[in-house]
């Protein structure tokens, strides 16, 4: 039986915080105010208070962008 770390992190649909932080080279702190300020994002989900990162769809958003 497997679980969600037997996954590769670029494989992965939604990604944790500290997950999404190592894998755009983002700080944590940096992602949690991110997700604050854009809550109706797209790239964006809640699982109870916890933030989920959509991998594709911030992927999206960061090629679009020359600085965070």
């Amino acid at each position: 039986m497997s679980n969600a770390q037997d996954i590769p992190v670029w494989e992965k649909y939604t990604l944790t915080i500290e997950e999404a932080s190592k894998y755009f080279r983002i700080g944590e702190n940096k992602l949690r105010r991110l997700a604050e300020e854009n809550k109706g994002a797209g790239w964006l989900i809640m699982n109870g208070n916890r933030i989920q990162i959509k991998r594709r769809q911030f992927e999206q958003v960061i090629d679009k962008l020359d600085a965070i």
